[in-house]
């Protein structure tokens, strides 16, 4: 948790300023009963007039003081409260941003949006109320009982037997409440993963009119979420009635008490009306503690959340071992012997995988679901890295280009493409962020998807509903396409992502990248699309099952022969 508040240091200045205005309220609190009995011993008991107005008038003063400092000082708790919040969610954005995908892979999503509003927003709001009122609740009651024993001592007695029972009643609900807390935003987290499945899935359930089943899963999640709140917050306000209990118990024993010690003339009325406002005090500071307790619990386990993201070890480093100012400038591509695992999978993705690719070539990736072929993707632009082996990109390891560099000289379009709320040209340009509107309109003509922009209402400015659903699929993934052309890579890696166009439109798209001079990387499972390829990799289970040019595999892999024949019948050695 250190590390979560250690966001607060730069509002070191602001957050003091704000506690010493809180300790200002709290001075005149503790003050106000003393010179209230004052003024009745020295005023109203002598009918002093005098007395009751100089009393009344240093009352009304503090009064205007405790109002003024506390205006100020919920202008500055309010102040670091939200700044704090800002600087928190933007390093926490950027933590996520390093994230390998293996990292990812450790929290779904709704998890980490979890973290982002409710978790954050739960220590952002207890920090004000810390800086507020919250440090001023345990104060009050320190302050209260030390004033009571310079006001008289025996009836003050009183305080030392209930107070610390008190405390030591309220450290044993705060260890269990944090516990519960941290329960009920695990079940946040699973709700928030039911709803998020559900509204990207809509289309889908209504389809397989699945919308009874997926009630009745969001009713589980939201019964757990229900229960495990109702049964925290029971039992954090069932401490309520037992600290209001012994301290009304207090004052009762307060007043009968002091009546004795008047009848033997060791109190007065002015002591005895100062340790019941006293007391009235320390009660109400008590009365507060669940909700105190309560907001310390969710905050205690909100920043745990927090901070385990923040803390993560990234696995994936921009470390590079030579020239920080080299670049791609071929484009060729070599595997030798990488072999690879998923974190966590007993068995490997890929086994010793060797081949190269000169600069301007292009290699289709055939295999079945599952035989590692975006696994092979994903090792270039170091998405993962290697176990064994090694990438090289222009005879020099990956390992020696930082992120940008490589990155930068990929155009990666994946298996699902993936649109960003916005406009097209929104949605292409951020593939380049200095592109010019020529520079758009031609990556647009080359991935096919040019005269159907032109069709729309508003053309290029036309908005992409979320996650570009209202276009189809052929139209994202031609969407998609034109966003890593704009950039004009050395690389290019197409991940089964012309899967939707039709037979004409994808020869139209391979032929216009040819123009672009870059070594092409594609997966698919149309022969006719691997058969335009310089090569042909066919991949089973993370393993080279057999590589070489269309004709090549046809005489050599009886495997390839299959799937020919699967798409083309018996005629397959009149395919080109």
């Amino acid at each position: 948790m250190r590390n979560v508040f250690s966001f607060l240091k730069p509002y070191k200045f602001p957050a003091v300023i704000a506690f010493i205005l809180m300790l200002m309220e709290l001075a005149v609190e503790l003050l106000l009963p003393l010179f209230l009995g004052l003024m009745i011993n020295q005023g109203v008991v002598n009918q002093d007039l005098s007395k009751i107005v100089m009393w009344g008038s240093i009352m009304i003063g503090l009064s205007f003081l405790s109002l003024a400092a506390g205006i100020t000082n919920s202008f500055l708790s309010s102040h670091v409260s939200i700044a704090f919040g800002y600087d928190i969610r933007q390093k926490l954005f950027e933590k996520i941003q390093e994230f390998s995908f293996a990292n990812l892979n450790q929290y779904p999503t709704s998890s980490l949006v979890t973290r982002f509003t409710n978790d954050i927003r739960q220590i952002q709001n207890t920090i004000f109320m810390a800086l507020r009122i919250m440090a001023k609740a345990p104060l009050i009651v320190i302050g209260g009982v030390l004033m009571a024993f310079i006001v008289n001592a025996r009836l003050a007695l009183i305080f030392l037997i209930t107070v610390p029972l008190l405390v030591i009643f309220l450290l044993y609900v705060l260890k269990l409440a944090s516990n519960m807390f941290a329960n009920v935003q695990g079940y946040v987290d699973q709700v928030n993963r039911v709803m998020q499945e559900n509204l990207a899935g809509m289309r889908l359930i209504k389809a397989f009119t699945r919308r009874d089943f997926e009630e009745n899963r969001f009713r589980e999640a939201n019964a757990g979420l229900a229960d495990s709140t109702r049964r925290t917050f029971r039992f954090v306000e069932s401490s309520m009635p037992v600290l209001l209990f012994v301290m009304n118990v207090s004052i009762l024993v307060i007043l009968w008490f002091g009546n004795q010690q008047m009848i033997t003339g060791n109190a007065n009325v002015g002591e005895v009306v100062t340790m019941v406002n006293y007391a009235l005090r320390v009660a109400m500071a008590i009365s507060m503690f669940s909700f105190i307790i309560m907001a310390i619990s969710r905050t205690k386990a909100s920043a745990i959340r927090v901070d385990e993201v923040l803390s993560l070890q990234v696995d994936l480093t921009d470390h590079t071992e030579g020239n920080k100012q080299m670049t791609v400038i071929r484009g060729k591509v070599t595997y030798h012997q990488v072999s690879f695992t998923y974190p966590g999978a007993a068995k490997p993705a890929l086994e010793d995988i060797s081949f190269t690719i000169n600069p301007g070539e292009k290699l289709a990736v055939i295999g079945s679901t599952g035989s590692g072929k975006t696994s092979l993707f994903q090792l270039l632009p170091r998405l993962y890295d290697v176990n064994k082996g090694k990438i090289l990109v222009d005879d020099n390891a990956i390992t020696t280009y930082s992120f940008d560099q490589i990155r930068g000289s990929v155009g990666y379009v994946p298996q699902s493409p993936l649109l960003f709320s916005g406009s097209i040209k929104d949605n292409i340009v951020w593939g380049k962020n200095a592109a010019t509107i020529e520079e758009i309109i031609q990556a647009a003509k080359d991935a096919q998807i040019h005269e159907t922009i032109m069709g729309l209402p508003n053309q290029y400015d036309t908005r992409v509903g979320q996650k570009g659903v209202n276009l189809s699929g052929g139209q994202k993934q031609r969407i998609s396409i034109a966003r890593a052309l704009i950039r004009k890579p050395k690389i290019l890696m197409l991940d089964d992502s012309t899967s939707a166009l039709d037979l004409a439109t994808e020869s139209q798209l391979l032929t216009a990248i040819e123009a672009y001079n870059c070594t092409v990387f594609i997966i698919t499972q149309k022969i006719s699309t691997a058969s335009t390829a310089d090569r042909i990799m066919l991949l089973d289970e993370g393993k080279i099952l057999a590589m070489g040019t269309h004709q090549e595999l046809i005489q050599a892999s009886h495997i390839y022969r299959n799937i020919v024949t699967s798409q083309f019948g018996k005629e397959y050695e009149h395919v080109q």
